[in-house]
């Protein structure tokens, strides 16, 4: 299900991800969610939600990466 702010992002992202990358996810899981409506779209079976959440951390990865202190830096 989409996301309208980024306070309904899962734990496993608004705990970990600094707010521009949250804002990032939120945004290209939105976007991924549309686009990937159709199953036809979507590679291996993956179900629409999973699709849209690999695509928002891809998104995250293109803009951030995780430091040796574990925690998330912009590129």
């Amino acid at each position: 299900m989409p996301y309208s702010k980024t306070s309904e992002l899962p734990a496993s992202v608004k705990n970990v991800l600094p707010a521009h990358a949250q804002d990032i996810y939120k945004e290209a899981f939105n976007s991924a969610y549309d686009e990937y409506k159709s199953e036809s779209k979507r590679r291996g079976g993956a179900d629409r939600e999973e699709t849209a959440h690999r695509v928002a951390w891809k998104a995250v990865k293109s803009k951030y990466h995780k430091g040796d202190d574990n925690k998330w830096h912009p590129n």
